[in-house]
């Protein structure tokens, strides 16, 4: 999937009996899901979203606003840093890809038209994330 060496490493065969379907091909095929489709895009509880693929905190619900676009948006990822960036050239568009720093998962891609003092909207999809609550 990635030509770059990550923290948690499986093989194709575990990925494939850890995630579903729609987890392993957005995750590890660098799939996404259609627009309007994930279960988190119209989803606003207090709480972090973290990688389907490790577990991984991504991204809190603080930092999460309806961008109109289909997909989860963020502002900004968490403190802890666990969203990489590089470049992306594929279906003819020049992108940033978004990938879990822990397990080098697909996450989404990152784009400079975010409303906020940022400047940042990260379009994440659903099936690359699970949800914690925030406990009260």
């Amino acid at each position: 999937m990635n030509d770059e060496s990550f923290p948690l490493t499986r093989s194709e065969a575990e990925w494939r009996a850890a995630l579903t379907p729609d987890q392993f091909r957005i995750l590890r095929q660098k799939g996404t899901e259609y627009p309007g489709t994930g279960k988190y895009d119209k989803h606003f509880v207090p709480g972090t979203y973290v990688c389907a693929g490790c577990g991984a905190a991504l991204f809190g619900s603080s930092s999460k606003f309806d961008a109109h676009c289909g997909w989860p948006s963020f502002d900004a990822q968490l403190p802890e840093a666990n969203v990489l960036e590089k470049p992306d050239y594929s279906h003819g568009m020049v992108r940033t890809e978004i990938l879990c720093k822990n397990c080098g998962g697909h996450l989404g891609h990152v784009f400079d038209d975010g409303p906020s003092a940022t400047g940042l909207r990260y379009c994440v999809n659903s099936a690359s994330m699970n949800f914690k609550k925030e406990q009260k």
